[in-house]
């Protein structure tokens, strides 16, 4: 059966549950679990928990739709300049599309198996993983992989806005940290305070280390205290900045690599995808040449050829337009 008709199928379960539909939905689950598809896994058991999180009150089923996933009704704001503390990306820009190692691959997925099995954890004790710090060199995809969470998940996506977070009054940011937190203590959600470094430096770093030890403390101790029914993602280029005591307040972290040989022909053939390329194009060879590079570079050159096949009235990219592309990307790196 195609996964989007079991998804359907999934979703009237959900409408009007009974124990013995749950029963044969779960032996569908475990069918494609063992069949390997990890991510349609996924996305069933969240439809499935959530039909089975109703089933104490059965009379309330009649005639009864299921809701969307809450949202936040207003978001925080800072009290001096009313600025909003936090912005919410709609789902339908979310980036989830992505490109990356068995390894990672893997750790993606589990976060995503416990968050959505949340409820049979804690029949045994056990909590998933909610605190997550995504570290790397840029364009490597670490924002798009707290998106990617919210995505397969289901959960609304919000960024923290650190341009409005950051004041020079004393103790002001402390503050509109802990309201952001506060904000989404009750909302299930992914938070994503993307380049977390910008407010978790090592106390010990920079000029106002009074301020800078205000902010950072205030920061563990929300960290420590998290009991949000949500995901909190913190992504940073620079985890030797980052105040050590950080580390430990994370239930996962997690390094995005740079792509590997493998990971770059599939980028490369993703991003290609709607455009013919020469068959005499060497895309192994090619592949190699852009070893070192971030996921973000790769998605660039190839759509950077693609361009130039289009506009010169070509029908097939070329290994030409390839190499002139990366000419461009490692002349700008360069500088």
């Amino acid at each position: 059966m195609k996964a989007e008709t079991l998804k359907r199928l999934f979703r009237s379960i959900q409408r009007r549950p009974s124990q013995d539909l749950l029963s044969v939905a779960r032996s569908i689950v475990e069918d494609e679990r063992r069949k390997g598809h990890a991510l349609l896994v996924v996305e069933l058991e969240h439809l499935l928990d959530s039909a089975e999180s109703h089933l104490d009150t059965p009379a309330a089923f009649n005639n009864r739709k299921i809701p969307s996933a809450q949202k936040l009704v207003e978001l925080p704001v800072s009290r001096r300049t009313q600025t909003p503390l936090m912005v919410e990306v709609p789902r339908e820009q979310l980036r989830h599309q992505m490109v990356l190692s068995p390894m990672l691959e893997e750790r993606f997925t589990r976060l995503e198996k416990e968050y959505v099995s949340r409820k049979r954890l804690a029949e045994h004790g056990l909590r998933p993983r909610q605190k997550i710090l995504l570290y790397g060199s840029p364009g490597c995809g670490k924002s798009m992989g707290a998106e990617r969470l919210a995505w397969d998940i289901g959960l609304p996506f919000y960024k923290v806005q650190f341009d409005s977070l950051m004041s020079s009054f004393l103790g002001e940011s402390a503050n509109n940290l802990r309201a952001v937190f506060e904000s989404t203590s009750n909302t299930p959600c992914v938070l994503l305070l993307d380049e977390c470094d910008f407010i978790a430096k090592s106390r010990s770093y920079g000029q106002d280390v009074g301020e800078m030890f205000r902010l950072v403390n205030m920061l563990l101790f929300l960290l420590e205290e998290y009991k949000a029914p949500g995901l909190l993602v913190a992504t940073t280029n620079l985890e030797n900045a980052l105040d050590k005591a950080l580390f430990r307040r994370f239930d996962e972290v997690l390094e995005i690599t740079r792509p590997g040989l493998e990971e770059i022909k599939r980028l490369l053939a993703d991003s290609l995808g709607a455009i013919h390329v020469d068959s005499r194009v060497d895309m192994l060879a090619f592949a190699n040449q852009l070893l070192g590079m971030s996921a973000a570079q790769i998605v660039k050159i190839a759509n950077d050829a693609a361009k130039q096949c289009i506009l010169s009235y070509q029908k097939s990219v070329s290994i030409d337009h390839l190499q002139t592309a990366f000419k461009e990307i490692s002349t700008i790196e360069n500088q």
